[in-house]
Protein backbone atom coordinates (compact mmCIF):
# COMPACT_ATOMS: atom_id res chain seq x y z
CA UNK A 1 0.00 0.00 0.00
CA UNK A 2 1.25 3.50 -0.64
CA UNK A 3 1.18 6.29 1.68
CA UNK A 4 -0.07 9.72 -0.23
CA UNK A 5 1.14 12.75 -0.05
CA UNK A 6 -1.14 13.88 2.66
CA UNK A 7 -0.37 11.16 4.68
CA UNK A 8 3.60 11.24 4.34
CA UNK A 9 2.54 15.26 5.41
CA UNK A 10 0.54 14.47 8.35
CA UNK A 11 3.08 11.82 9.57
CA UNK A 12 5.98 14.10 9.14
CA UNK A 13 3.49 16.98 11.22
CA UNK A 14 3.02 14.61 13.86
CA UNK A 15 6.78 13.47 14.11
CA UNK A 16 7.76 16.86 14.48
CA UNK A 17 4.85 17.87 16.97
CA UNK A 18 6.09 15.20 19.53
CA UNK A 19 9.48 17.12 19.56
CA UNK A 20 7.96 19.95 20.47
CA UNK A 21 6.08 18.23 22.98
CA UNK A 22 8.70 16.54 24.30
CA UNK A 23 10.59 19.70 24.63
CA UNK A 24 8.31 21.95 26.12
CA UNK A 25 5.29 19.69 27.13
CA UNK A 26 1.55 20.50 25.63
CA UNK A 27 -0.36 22.09 28.36
CA UNK A 28 0.60 25.26 27.70
CA UNK A 29 0.86 25.61 23.97
CA UNK A 30 -1.95 26.25 21.59
CA UNK A 31 -2.68 25.54 18.32
CA UNK A 32 -1.20 28.74 17.07
CA UNK A 33 2.07 28.56 19.00
CA UNK A 34 2.27 24.90 17.66
CA UNK A 35 1.81 26.29 13.60
CA UNK A 36 4.32 29.13 14.74
CA UNK A 37 6.89 26.50 15.98
CA UNK A 38 6.32 23.92 12.88
CA UNK A 39 6.28 27.13 10.72
CA UNK A 40 3.31 25.83 9.14
CA UNK A 41 -0.73 26.95 9.50
CA UNK A 42 -3.49 26.19 12.19
CA UNK A 43 -5.45 24.08 9.24
CA UNK A 44 -2.49 22.30 8.63
CA UNK A 45 -2.20 21.27 12.16
CA UNK A 46 -5.74 20.34 12.01
CA UNK A 47 -5.12 17.85 9.18
CA UNK A 48 -3.40 16.13 12.90
CA UNK A 49 -6.91 16.02 14.01
CA UNK A 50 -9.74 18.24 14.86
CA UNK A 51 -9.22 19.64 17.59
CA UNK A 52 -6.58 21.19 19.91
CA UNK A 53 -7.33 17.96 22.58
CA UNK A 54 -7.13 14.97 19.66
CA UNK A 55 -3.97 16.50 18.49
CA UNK A 56 -2.44 15.66 21.98
CA UNK A 57 -4.00 12.74 22.30
CA UNK A 58 -3.01 11.88 18.53
CA UNK A 59 0.65 13.18 19.52
CA UNK A 60 1.29 11.11 23.00
CA UNK A 61 -0.36 8.09 21.20
CA UNK A 62 2.29 8.59 18.17
CA UNK A 63 5.00 8.93 20.56
CA UNK A 64 4.37 5.54 22.64
CA UNK A 65 3.68 3.99 19.56
CA UNK A 66 7.45 4.96 18.01
CA UNK A 67 8.94 4.34 21.31
CA UNK A 68 7.46 0.77 21.85
CA UNK A 69 8.88 -0.02 18.51
CA UNK A 70 12.00 1.15 18.82
CA UNK A 71 12.16 -0.44 22.67
CA UNK A 72 11.43 -3.86 20.66
CA UNK A 73 13.61 -3.62 18.41
CA UNK A 74 16.09 -3.25 21.35
CA UNK A 75 15.47 -6.14 23.00
CA UNK A 76 15.27 -8.54 19.62
CA UNK A 77 18.52 -6.91 18.75
CA UNK A 78 19.94 -8.81 22.34
CA UNK A 79 21.30 -11.90 21.85
CA UNK A 80 21.25 -13.07 25.72
CA UNK A 81 17.71 -13.53 27.14
CA UNK A 82 18.90 -11.97 30.53
CA UNK A 83 20.20 -9.48 28.77
CA UNK A 84 16.93 -8.41 27.12
CA UNK A 85 15.29 -7.04 30.40
CA UNK A 86 17.55 -4.66 30.72
CA UNK A 87 18.08 -3.71 27.10
CA UNK A 88 14.07 -3.19 27.40
CA UNK A 89 13.98 -1.24 30.10
CA UNK A 90 17.44 0.73 28.93
CA UNK A 91 15.56 1.42 25.98
CA UNK A 92 12.93 3.13 27.49
CA UNK A 93 15.16 5.35 29.48
CA UNK A 94 16.51 6.37 26.13
CA UNK A 95 13.40 6.86 24.76
CA UNK A 96 12.36 9.26 27.41
CA UNK A 97 15.60 11.08 27.72
CA UNK A 98 14.78 13.88 25.55
CA UNK A 99 11.61 14.09 27.08
CA UNK A 100 11.30 17.49 29.43
CA UNK A 101 10.06 17.48 32.71
CA UNK A 102 7.30 19.53 31.47
CA UNK A 103 6.44 16.61 29.07
CA UNK A 104 5.78 14.47 32.13
CA UNK A 105 3.81 16.81 34.02
CA UNK A 106 1.39 17.07 31.25
CA UNK A 107 1.06 13.87 30.75
CA UNK A 108 0.09 13.49 34.28
CA UNK A 109 -2.44 16.64 34.24
CA UNK A 110 -4.38 16.28 31.15
CA UNK A 111 -6.25 12.71 32.13
CA UNK A 112 -6.58 10.85 28.37
CA UNK A 113 -2.66 11.34 28.18
CA UNK A 114 -2.55 10.30 31.56
CA UNK A 115 -4.79 6.93 30.80
CA UNK A 116 -2.36 6.73 27.78
CA UNK A 117 1.06 6.49 29.75
CA UNK A 118 -0.86 4.18 32.48
CA UNK A 119 -1.35 1.70 29.80
CA UNK A 120 1.75 1.91 28.55
CA UNK A 121 3.13 1.08 31.86
CA UNK A 122 0.98 -2.12 32.32
CA UNK A 123 2.18 -3.05 28.99
CA UNK A 124 5.70 -2.44 30.27
CA UNK A 125 5.16 -4.26 33.45
CA UNK A 126 3.96 -7.21 31.45
CA UNK A 127 6.84 -7.16 29.00
CA UNK A 128 9.51 -7.28 31.72
CA UNK A 129 7.42 -10.23 33.14
CA UNK A 130 7.85 -12.36 30.37
CA UNK A 131 11.43 -11.23 29.46
CA UNK A 132 12.15 -11.90 33.38
CA UNK A 133 10.40 -15.59 32.76
CA UNK A 134 12.49 -16.20 29.66
CA UNK A 135 15.97 -14.80 31.42
CA UNK A 136 15.04 -16.78 34.61
CA UNK A 137 12.95 -19.42 34.81
CA UNK A 138 12.90 -19.72 38.29
CA UNK A 139 12.83 -16.38 39.36
CA UNK A 140 8.96 -14.75 40.38
CA UNK A 141 8.38 -13.10 37.18
CA UNK A 142 4.90 -11.54 38.60
CA UNK A 143 6.78 -10.30 41.39
CA UNK A 144 9.06 -9.20 39.45
CA UNK A 145 7.06 -7.34 36.64
CA UNK A 146 4.69 -5.75 39.49
CA UNK A 147 7.72 -4.21 40.91
CA UNK A 148 8.50 -3.07 38.21
CA UNK A 149 5.32 -1.34 37.24
CA UNK A 150 4.86 -0.21 40.63
CA UNK A 151 8.69 1.77 39.94
CA UNK A 152 7.29 2.78 36.71
CA UNK A 153 4.14 4.16 38.60
CA UNK A 154 6.84 6.08 41.00
CA UNK A 155 8.92 7.31 38.30
CA UNK A 156 5.84 8.94 36.23
CA UNK A 157 4.36 10.53 39.69
CA UNK A 158 7.60 12.00 40.38
CA UNK A 159 8.22 10.57 43.39
CA UNK A 160 11.75 8.44 42.46
CA UNK A 161 13.23 11.77 41.41
CA UNK A 162 11.40 13.48 44.69
CA UNK A 163 13.46 10.67 46.98
CA UNK A 164 16.48 10.19 44.73
CA UNK A 165 17.04 12.80 42.36
CA UNK A 166 17.20 10.91 39.30
CA UNK A 167 15.06 12.09 36.59
CA UNK A 168 12.95 9.72 34.63
CA UNK A 169 15.25 8.40 31.85
CA UNK A 170 18.30 7.93 34.72
CA UNK A 171 15.51 6.07 36.86
CA UNK A 172 14.64 3.67 34.36
CA UNK A 173 18.26 2.61 33.82
CA UNK A 174 18.74 2.38 37.54
CA UNK A 175 15.75 0.33 37.20
CA UNK A 176 17.20 -1.85 34.50
CA UNK A 177 20.36 -2.67 36.30
CA UNK A 178 18.52 -3.65 39.39
CA UNK A 179 16.24 -6.56 37.27
CA UNK A 180 19.40 -7.57 35.53
CA UNK A 181 21.36 -8.25 38.72
CA UNK A 182 18.31 -10.30 39.77
CA UNK A 183 17.87 -11.99 36.87
CA UNK A 184 21.47 -13.16 37.31
CA UNK A 185 21.36 -13.87 40.80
Amino acid sequence: MTETRAERRRAELVDRLIEVFLDRGFAGVGVAELAAALRCSKSTLYAVAASREQIIVTVVRAFFRRATERVEAAVDASAEPREGVGAYLRAISAEFAAASPAFFADLDAFPPTREIYKRNILVAARRVQALVREAAPGADAEFVGAVAGQVMESIHRGEIKAQTGLDDSAAYAALAALIVARTTA
